[in-house]
């Protein structure tokens, strides 16, 4: 399965696994919109994720933006693979890979 979501006290962690497309867009979606609703934390792993295509990268998007007008901590996570840092790069999501950006940057 390329999407799970796993609840702690304090933490909803949504994990991507593989190529993440239109198929799995109405499973994310709603995977976000529960993992908002806790008002827990909210943490999406891209680490074993290796596409994103652009549905996944706006929903992701629009559920940080929402979690910030609530209040609620929302993080990606990696690490990502660096074609995946790169496609996020190229797409003008520089936060999303910041930690790839800065291991391409320095060429570490």
């Amino acid at each position: 399965m390329p999407l799970t979501l796993e609840s702690s006290d304090s933490l909803s962690k949504i994990s991507l696994e593989g190529e993440i497309d239109i198929g799995c867009a109405a499973e994310l979606q709603g995977l976000l919109v529960h993992a908002l609703g806790s008002s827990k934390e909210v943490q999406v792993s891209l680490g074993s994720a290796t596409d994103l295509d652009v549905t996944a990268v706006q929903l992701i998007w629009a559920a940080r933006r929402a979690a910030s007008a609530s209040a609620v901590e929302f993080a990606v996570t990696g690490p990502v693979s660096e074609p995946l840092a790169s496609t996020l790069l190229q797409a003008g999501f520089e936060d999303f890979a910041a930690i790839e950006i800065e291991s391409l940057a320095t060429g570490t």
